[in-house]
């Protein structure tokens, strides 16, 4: 249950703000409400759900503060990830990264935009996993579903999904032992990805005041 929900969350299927009824579920996966809410309470942990009191859960919506956090802390922590990796390369985490790359460069020949958004964030989980590091991986799980939530929220008219080039830039850099060079590309990267979102204002915190006061 928590697989295809998050599947679906990654692809832009289920959109933040959601609503996720115990009782809808229940019938979709042909379990219990318990179940359900035990299902629930663990991916609100993973910061994918919010849990309101009388009101139920819901696809998380994360505020424009916590996408910048989001940012930064991808900012200090990919390059980390990348310079770990640069130094426990070998062959099988190559051809992996080479299939990956190929999944990308396949969905979006075929214009399959769902497979094309989730490919794209778990490229970013995949380099944390080959890098062999458990606290990173996790960290990074959690940070790239904040990040397609986000997209989600604020994309703007510009494409927002990983472009595959700047990928296979990242990962010649790391195949060819050049750490500096992949950690200045992932920070690019991930400044193209920020500078693709519409993150200057929250409609939430609209000043009413001086938006109407001259009407």
């Amino acid at each position: 249950m928590a697989a295809r929900i998050a599947t679906a969350i990654h692809e832009h299927r289920l959109l933040p703000g959601t609503k996720l009824g115990e009782d809808r579920l229940a019938n979709i996966f042909n379990t219990s409400r318990a179940r359900v809410r035990e299902v629930l309470a663990r991916m609100a942990r993973d910061q994918m759900v919010e849990l309101f009191p009388q009101r139920g859960a819901f696809v998380a919506k994360p505020s424009i503060e916590q996408a910048l956090d989001v940012f930064e802390a991808r900012r200090l922590i990919e390059p980390g990830i990348v310079r770990r990796l640069v130094l426990h390369m070998d062959n099988g985490k190559i051809r992996r990264l080479q299939a990956h790359l190929k999944q990308e460069r396949d969905a979006r020949a075929n214009s399959d935009k769902r497979a094309t958004v989730r490919l794209s964030g778990e490229f970013h989980v995949l380099l944390a996993e080959l890098a062999g590091n458990s606290a990173l991986l996790r960290s990074m799980r959690e940070l790239s579903t904040l990040t397609c939530l986000t997209i989600s929220l604020y994309e703007s008219a510009v494409n927002t999904c990983c472009l595959v080039d700047e990928h296979e830039a990242v990962v010649d850099a790391i195949v060819a032992g050049n750490g500096e060079l992949a950690e200045q590309l992932m920070l690019s990267h991930l400044d193209h990805i920020q500078g693709s979102l519409r993150l200057e204002a929250d409609a939430d915190d609209a000043d009413l005041e001086q938006i109407l006061g001259d009407l």
